[in-house]
């Protein structure tokens, strides 16, 4: 199984997942500065996503939406805040409105990804920091834990298939 711990901190107001991969460091962090390959798993199965922009630099935006199974499009946004390749990025996330831009009531969570050489491959830590209770909670109730579970399961076949 790809996620080998996925930890809820209410007191810290984080939700961390650790995954590890029979790829090198380089080859999983393509899964994030290629849009097409963010696109193969970035979000649940059901819920594929689709980038329309994807400026892959500190301060370049990316803008998304993932497409539901009846049609609906649930839209996001992030901004990339820091790189260091091939170990860490961090970005800011948050819902977009109808227009692809980040919407006005809503505040954004922090990301930071980190990426370390293990024996057989690459371990990948993803930190989702809120900034409140309650938009831990909202997220929560949205199904953020499950729904980040069944998109990382989707890398093992991306990098089987691509090498």
């Amino acid at each position: 199984m790809t996620v080998v711990s996925s930890h809820v901190d209410a007191q810290n107001l984080t939700l961390t997942f650790v995954a590890q991969f029979e790829a090198d460091v380089e080859r999983v962090w393509r899964v994030w500065e290629d849009p097409r390959q963010l696109e193969r798993w970035w979000g649940p199965p059901t819920w594929p996503a689709t980038f329309e922009r994807h400026e892959f630099r500190v301060g370049g935006s990316s803008r998304y939406h993932m497409t539901g199974p009846d049609g609906e499009k649930a839209r996001g946004w992030w901004t990339i805040t820091a790189i260091d390749a091939p170990h860490r990025l961090e970005f800011d996330d948050g819902f977009a409105g109808d227009d692809g831009e980040p919407a006005p009531d809503s505040e954004p969570t922090r990301a930071v990804v980190t990426l370390e050489e293990v024996e057989g491959g690459t371990r990948m830590t993803v930190v989702t920091t809120f900034v409140s209770p309650e938009q831990l909670d909202q997220m929560m109730g949205m199904g953020m834990l499950e729904g980040m579970t069944l998109a990382l399961g989707q890398l093992d076949a991306l990098f089987a298939e691509q090498g």
